[in-house]
């Protein structure tokens, strides 16, 4: 049991929180196949998580790995919204259902040098419980985000999602990993951006944030 030192408490952020520096983002299979089959959540809401979790990266500079399966042959291309906020990005193409087997997207996560992994995709129950487990047993963090995934059906999500926390897994939420990566509404120099997000994919906190600025204060939300 580790020992409580009161003296060695700081306002310092603990090592389990995301930060810019230390995480990476792993988009596996949001594509139209699988949105076919994907029956746990409202896929509108599914896709307006996946493009606010997106921005999110884009707004830390958060490495970003992209992956579909059988892209060409069977699953379509990745998501439109996903590709447009990575118009340049390669995405890793596999056969493999567990990611985590094909050789050139754990060469990606590799490079990024990050241990922590955001985690999302389609079918939870397959596509994101295969590459969480082995991830997870080869010493890496995941951080699945629940709202920017989906399974077949509701007891298929949650149960992979039980599976993959009993593992060692967290459950996060896209707008939990925004506002865990701004973290202090003093960093200017994401504050409007990450606003941005908000306002466009936050629902009704986003909506509540365009009153606050439009009716109160420019610098009311944060």
């Amino acid at each position: 049991m580790t020992t409580f030192n009161l003296d060695a408490v700081t306002a310092t952020p603990g090592p389990d929180l995301l930060s810019p520096d230390n995480a990476m983002m792993l988009f596996v299979d949001h594509q139209p196949q699988m949105f076919f089959g994907a029956g746990s959540a409202d896929r509108a809401s599914v896709i307006n998580a996946t493009t606010g979790l997106a921005k999110a990266a884009r707004v830390f500079d958060v490495p970003v790995v992209l992956s579909t399966v059988a892209a060409e042959s069977f699953s379509g291309p990745i998501l439109p919204q996903l590709r447009a906020v990575f118009p340049d990005a390669p995405v890793v193409d596999r056969t493999s259902m567990n990611a985590w087997e094909d050789q050139a997207l754990v060469d990606a996560v590799k490079a990024t040098g990050r241990r922590k992994i955001i985690l999302s995709g389609l079918w939870t129950e397959v596509c994101l419980v295969l590459p969480a487990l082995s991830a997870l047993s080869q010493g890496y963090e995941v951080y699945v985000v629940a709202d920017a995934s989906a399974g077949v059906t509701p007891e298929a999500h949650e149960h992979a999602m039980q599976r993959m926390t009993a593992a060692g897994a967290a459950p996060v939420t896209w707008l939990q990993v925004l506002l865990e990566l701004q973290r202090d509404w003093a960093r200017e120099e994401t504050y409007a951006a990450t606003l941005d997000v908000v306002k466009e994919h936050g629902g009704a906190y986003g909506m509540g944030v365009v009153y606050a600025q439009s009716m109160i204060d420019p610098h009311a939300a944060g």
